[in-house]
């Protein structure tokens, strides 16, 4: 509509133009012309009164002026006669215009100094008139008195007035007819190839290739058409070399990369593109503080850190909740953005929730209910019934993109964690022909502790909408079965580790995620890369200094205030370590809408603030804390040069960063000090282990780990090295990729 305006107005525009020009050219020239006819009336009529009213001027007598002047009280159009004295006093008037002589004399003036008569136009009450003056001449040449004649010209304004009228029905008739024949003619010449083109697109796009016909259309756009249909059919046979080539790669590659992992992709899911949903988006962009300009960056998430390697492999759709102002700037009119910005690898789709959605679907239900609910911490999870509504009002609005995205035939949706536990039933009540997988990123509790959920029935049903549901370590795949199994009817299936529920069958499967198993090769670092290094090592002092590292998001889950008491416990036991020993504490604010995550920030800078006091000698102090947002590439130079890393979660799915570590230290000079709680405790079994509640064995433990003896030290992080080089995120995306194509439907 807004193209056919565009192409429409500025034709109605001179239309309409020519239309005003040439009715006030048309109307002038009536005008004048009626006006020049009045004006011979009325001077003729006074012309042939002038014999009369000379003799009755000349003898005084008023009855005969009484009798001329009343002789044009029933004319038609003609409003009356006056008759003046050479003094300009009236002596006799018509009746129906005794009303004049309320008038001035002015429009008189130019009759009272010629001979010759004079006209002027006037109003008599409310109706126009044309008053025409004629004096009366004696023999001798002098002036006796005037005859003026009074005419109604409302006529004359009638007549414009119809003119007008009908001038503007032709512009009406005259516009609609512009507007069918435009609209017409952009619809055939236009608009018609233009929405088969596109409906063309979109087929082969959704790879509904069954249904395309040929464009058959001639012109410039029918040619256009066609070029076009050509390139689309070239494309889709390279598509299918690739995945006749990428099927042969596959089979002689051991060890996961991304170029394995793209070879499966195009090898498994064919022509269609990998489509992924998350809360938290890949790149948001912010305003630059110092610059003011627009920025883009990566937000610390261990779902971005696992997920954007996949699809910068293998490319795609990211779907994700556009959460910044700036984010709604740089999106086209589908709001997608391709990313990452300096090299683009996939499509980030971005979604667009109410304020009242997000805190009630993000910060209220999903981290205020469904994370403490998972996570054994000792938190209370709270239920509010108006976070549930906006939690599935939420999830509508993720299905509804998605669905607007998915191909015609064989569609694949990868959908991460707690917040979408909804969406896949969503999606199939539309497409019961996707595959949904989700992938749970936290915990899941056991079936006691899920029990206490007032919507318990809903989510499960939720997530046995899935075709395949994934958690990190077998453990969290039990306790969801168990889950199901007592909380509904359902058929859990111990062999198969599946729950059938309604006729409808979910696969459950440990999948331990990890990360890029070449995070560390000193090839893919930046040129300046050791300079960061040492500038941050000369900032914050740690020249000779034994480093421990920490970063993490602030969350109760991390156990941060247990690392703090662990080092200040560490120095009083072992103050031989004081002035030796700094833990560089890398901290993002997260979810600061909720109360005990401000809570937490308190109570952490106070616990920090204690034990920097405490054991401070000089200008050493024992804790660095840096807390703000880190990208990965300014996070990279301090795993570098720190030759310990210490992760203590209370209770974690994975834990990313202890991978990353480990992947960083291609020097093996480095220790990972680990908890026992997380998932990465299971594969990362020679870290130095610890329990995050006991602080006196957390506290030997960071002894243990700074006094092991160096090839002890090598040989350990060699083993840790390995594990996640073969266990890479590739690996990772490879098992569920094929997985989900295994599940394929139809």
């Amino acid at each position: 509509m807004k193209h056919f305006l565009l192409f429409l107005l500025p034709l109605l525009t001179i239309v309409v133009g020519g239309f005003v020009v040439f009715g006030l050219v048309q109307t002038n020239a009536q005008e004048k012309r009626l006006t020049e006819e009045l004006t011979r009336k009325a001077k003729a009529v006074a012309e042939s009164m002038e014999l009369s009213a000379q003799q009755i001027l000349i003898n005084h007598n008023m009855i005969w002026a009484n009798v001329m002047v009343q002789g044009f009280q029933n004319r038609e159009r003609v409003q009356g006669c006056v008759l003046y004295d050479d003094h300009l006093k009236i002596l006799a008037i018509t009746d129906r215009i005794s009303d004049w002589k309320k008038k001035g004399r002015a429009h008189l003036a130019p009759s009272y100094f010629t001979e010759k008569g004079h006209g002027s136009f006037g109003e008599l009450g409310n109706s126009p008139v044309y008053s025409y003056v004629q004096p009366v001449m004696g023999e001798n040449g002098s002036y006796l008195g005037y005859i003026e004649v009074l005419y109604d010209t409302s006529y004359i304004r009638t007549m414009v007035g119809e003119f007008w009228q009908k001038t503007s029905i032709y512009l009406i008739i005259l516009s609609v007819l512009l507007v069918f024949t435009t609209l017409l003619l952009q619809r055939q010449i236009f608009f018609q190839p233009i929405r088969q083109l596109t409906r063309w697109f979109s087929l082969f796009q959704k790879g509904d290739i069954d249904t395309l016909q040929p464009i058959r259309k001639g012109g410039i756009f029918g040619q256009l058409a066609t070029e076009a249909e050509q390139v689309a059919l070239n494309l889709r046979i390279a598509r299918k070399i690739v995945i006749e080539n990428a099927t042969e790669r596959i089979a002689g590659t051991e060890l996961w990369t991304r170029e394995k992992l793209r070879d499966l992709v195009q090898a498994k899911l064919g022509e269609n593109t990998l489509i992924v949903v998350s809360n938290r988006e890949p790149y948001m962009h912010v305003t630059d503080a110092k610059t003011g300009l627009v920025k883009c960056i990566r937000p610390a998430s261990g779902v971005v850190t696992a997920i954007d390697p996949i699809l910068r492999a293998c490319g795609g759709t990211w779907i994700a909740h556009g959460s910044t102002p700036e984010d709604r700037t740089v999106v086209n009119s589908r709001d997608k953005i391709g990313v990452p910005v300096e090299d683009i690898r996939y499509i980030l789709k971005r979604v667009w929730l109410t304020e009242e959605e997000e805190e009630g679907y993000y910060f209220g239900f999903s981290n205020e209910g469904l994370w403490p609910l998972c996570h054994i911490t000792y938190q209370r999870p709270v239920f509010k019934e108006k976070d549930w509504l906006m939690y599935k009002q939420a999830n509508q609005k993720f299905a509804d993109s998605v669905l607007e995205e998915l191909p015609s035939k064989n569609p694949y949706v990868f959908i991460q964690d707690y917040h979408f536990t909804l969406i896949a039933g969503m999606i199939k009540n539309k497409r019961p022909d996707a595959v949904c997988v989700l992938f749970w990123h936290i915990p899941w509790p056991n079936s006691e502790v899920f029990s206490t959920c007032p919507y318990q029935e809903e989510i499960l049903d939720g997530m046995l909408s899935y075709d395949l549901i994934g958690f990190h370590v077998q453990s969290h795949c039990n306790n969801f079965l168990e889950t199901a199994n007592r909380l509904l009817e359902s058929r859990v299936d111990p062999e198969k580790f599946s729950v059938t529920r309604f006729g409808r069958e979910t696969i459950v499967k440990p999948f331990p995620i990890s990360v890029d198993g070449y995070f560390g090769n000193p090839d893919d670092l930046p040129a300046d890369f050791h300079d960061q290094v040492a500038k941050i090592r000369l900032e914050l002092g740690l020249a000779n200094m034994i480093v421990a590292l920490g970063v993490e998001r602030i969350d109760y889950t991390k156990g941060l205030l247990e690392r703090m008491l662990a080092v200040d416990r560490f120095l009083e036991k072992y103050p031989q370590y004081k002035g030796k020993f700094v833990l560089v504490q890398l901290a993002a604010p997260s979810r600061t809408h909720i109360k005990i995550y401000n809570e937490l920030m308190e109570q952490l800078d106070e616990r920090i603030e204690k034990v920097n006091a405490k054991h401070a000698e000089g200008s050493w102090k024992p804790i660095i804390y840096m807390k703000r947002q880190f990208s990965p590439e300014e996070i990279r130079p301090y795993y570098t040069l720190s030759q310990y890393c210490i992760v203590s979660s209370l209770h974690d799915g994975m834990n990313l960063v202890a991978k990353e570590y480990v992947a960083s230290r291609s020097d093996l000079n480095g220790m990972l000090i680990l908890s026992k709680f997380t998932g990465a405790a299971r594969e990362l079994t020679d870290a130095v282990l610890i329990n995050p509640y006991s602080i006196e064995e957390f506290a030997d433990a960071i002894k243990y780990a700074i006094e092991m003896p160096r090839d002890e030290r090598r040989r350990r992080m060699g083993n840790m090295r390995n594990i996640v080089k073969e266990f890479n995120i590739y690996r990772w995306a490879g098992n569920i990729i094929t997985e989900m194509a295994n599940l394929k439907k139809g």
